[in-house]
């Protein structure tokens, strides 16, 4: 399966003849723009794990390009539904089947709101899986201890995609726990470098992760690679 990384925590995914988006922030993006043509980017199903701008600056760009369906919480799917896009609402713990494989909202300790002040309900991750692959997008989110009731409600995972930059959301010594309680040992960073706040060193987040025996994939934005 391959993974392209658009940055901050832009991914696109290719699942079952689909294209699923998580999270575009890529025309704001210094290290995007001139990387990463939004006209470009594929998407059937446009997933949003909250509403900071640095997660929906691209959504109604890409809707209006590719007329993706958008899968995110009740309050953001009635928010740009408003606005004329189709969408699917979850909240945490639910799960619904959809023609790629099936996608359950699970918590995340952040904070939510729409750019221009709306209020945009819980922040969240996605476990997302079918009979090929189970990955989990944990959007941001502060290391918490409901991240071990995924593989308890969950099947396996392949891989993860986890905030790594610290400051607003965990930083990689706290991943390198999650990876622990969601007993996954293939991890792609997200949610780094995009600001000063969040720089940090690769190779001591590399090292973090080494000596615990896992994998940490630092994507360059733009990249493609085969998972």
């Amino acid at each position: 399966m391959k993974i392209t990384y658009y940055g901050q925590a832009g991914f696109g995914l290719r699942l079952n003849g689909k294209d699923l988006l998580f999270d575009p922030f890529i025309t704001p993006n210094d290290l995007a723009k001139d990387k990463v043509k939004l006209a470009d980017v594929p998407a059937d199903y446009l997933l949003i794990t909250h509403g900071h701008q640095d997660h929906v600056a691209d959504v109604e760009a890409v809707v209006k390009n590719t007329g993706a369906k958008i899968i995110s919480n009740y309050e953001i799917t009635t928010y740009y539904g408003a606005r004329e896009m189709d969408g699917h609402p979850l909240n945490h713990g639910g799960k619904a089947k959809f023609d790629f494989g099936t996608v359950k909202y699970v918590n995340a300790v952040h904070s939510s709101v729409l750019p221009d002040g709306t209020y945009a309900g819980n922040p969240g991750g996605f476990v997302i899986w079918n009979d090929e692959v189970c990955f989990y997008h944990a959007g941001d989110t502060a290391l918490t201890m409901d991240m071990q009731l995924i593989p308890m409600t969950c099947p396996k995972l392949d891989f993860a995609i986890l905030p790594i930059g610290d400051n607003f959301t965990m930083g990689y010594e706290d991943a390198v726990i999650a990876s622990d309680f969601i007993k996954c040992d293939k991890i792609i960073g997200c949610h780094y470098d995009t600001f000063g706040y969040i720089e940090i060193d690769h190779a001591a987040a590399k090292k973090a992760f080494a000596e615990k025996g896992k994998e940490l994939i630092l994507l360059e934005v733009g990249e493609e690679r085969e998972l």
